[in-house]
């Protein structure tokens, strides 16, 4: 089914009332709109469960709903299976533990819901669009799409940043915060800072239309 729009939201980290102010405000059509989150929905902001709850809600609501995998998941899932709790908690996992009401402690993935944990197993780590590859953090430069690996979609920064290389699509991305969504010719990134106190912010396509709230 060819689906009339396409909306594509940037980096939630546990921003709960800014995502629930961003839907009321879009014009999405459930049965007929594709949605797309681009990963990073838990760590750092106050309610990350709140927002995979919610994700989860809207997920239910509409057939064309799609959800990337972000770093912060990834190390998430790490921590899940046992990992050495380090890396989370370095980069902001304390407030997603607080949420979930969990420690460290060798039984951690039974403090989160069945449906949470297999979300974060079924994220995805590309989408590709017919116009557009959509990722979280973006792909190594002079490499082919297909040799891409999942460090390089979820943890790329400035190679990808400041390349001009085409990919063969324009790639809409996340994971990177600007103030303003970047708009170069052959990427969009659409991080802005949500949990950073500046905005949540949503592309919709094909209109190339903007949608975002304040902090």
């Amino acid at each position: 089914m060819d689906l009339e729009r396409n909306f594509i939201i940037g980096d939630i980290h546990g921003c709960l009332e800014m995502l629930k102010r961003l839907m009321d405000r879009l014009d999405w059509h459930p049965d007929r709109d594709g949605l797309i989150f681009l990963g990073d929905y838990i760590d750092r902001g106050e309610d990350p469960k709140g927002v995979v709850d919610l994700i989860l809600e809207i997920s239910g609501e509409g057939r064309f709903v799609q959800c990337l995998m972000g770093n912060h998941e990834d190390l998430f899932l790490e921590f899940l299976e046992g990992a050495d709790p380090a890396n989370f908690i370095l980069n902001g996992g304390i407030s997603t533990m607080e949420s979930y009401h969990m420690d460290d402690s060798p039984d951690r993935a039974d403090k989160i819901p069945p449906d949470h944990y297999t979300f974060l197993k079924d994220l995805q780590p590309l989408i590709e669009l017919d116009d557009y590859y959509v990722v979280h953090a973006g792909f190594r430069p002079e490499v082919s799409i297909e040799e891409q690996t999942l460090q390089d979609l979820v943890w790329i920064r400035e190679s990808f940043i400041y390349s001009s290389h085409d990919f063969g699509k324009k790639v809409i991305f996340g994971h990177t915060p600007f103030y303003d969504p970047l708009i170069m010719e052959n990427k969009i990134g659409l991080d802005t800072g949500a949990v950073y106190g500046n905005r949540l912010t949503c592309l919709e396509l094909p209109a190339m239309k903007f949608h975002s709230v304040e902090a």
